[in-house]
């Protein structure tokens, strides 16, 4: 992050940042990247998938971003309110971190079954994504995976930054693991300005 961003300067103060966290051991690395950002002055609003919290609880979101964390869909409709919506057109910046194998292919096929692909597919075009990818090597290089990965890139627009060769949970080292928060909030802040 600049100085500048680390100063809470103008780079991300007021800024609007969804933080969506996905199922997978790297959830752990989105608390830094919620924290930095919040230092910073960013505006931001978490959204986990079901699975996402089996990792980290939304407490730990909640507490480090100053929000309510967002988990399900359905708290909101019976509210009688598209939270989904609200939040999507509220963001200057969507991030999912990590972006499981899960998650690329619902934004691929344009499946909207959970709080985080709903939303994605409801912002607006002009509002930039950024994918965090992490799984296991072979999910990675699988030929589906890279299928999806171009469609959201191409088809889609999204932006990614990673992932990166390194050891994972797995037990095995390779291509898949999630880039540190440093990098993410770093390739975010390219995006925002």
């Amino acid at each position: 992050m600049s100085k500048q961003g680390q100063s809470g300067g103008e780079v991300w103060k007021d800024r609007k940042v969804v933080v969506a966290v996905t199922g997978g051991i790297a959830a752990f690395k989105a608390c830094t990247v919620v924290s930095r950002l919040a230092q910073a002055g960013a505006r931001v609003q978490v959204l986990m998938t079901e699975a996402a919290t089996k990792f980290v609880g939304p407490l730990t979101f909640a507490s480090l971003s100053g929000r309510a964390v967002i988990t399900s869909v359905w708290e909101a409709q019976e509210a009688h309110d598209s939270e989904h919506v609200h939040v999507a057109r509220w963001a200057d910046l969507v991030i999912i971190a990590p972006c499981t194998a899960d998650m690329l292919a619902k934004l691929a096929a344009g499946l909207t079954d959970d709080v985080v692909s709903l939303t994605a597919c409801a912002k607006p075009q002009k509002t930039p994504l950024l994918l965090a990818p992490a799984m296991n090597e072979q999910m990675w290089v699988n030929p589906i995976t890279q299928r999806n990965l171009a469609t959201v890139k191409q088809v889609l627009g999204y932006m990614t930054v990673g992932p990166e060769d390194g050891w994972q949970a797995c037990r095995t080292s390779g291509p898949g693991r999630m880039s540190e928060p440093e990098a993410i909030v770093a390739a975010a802040e390219k995006l925002i300005q």
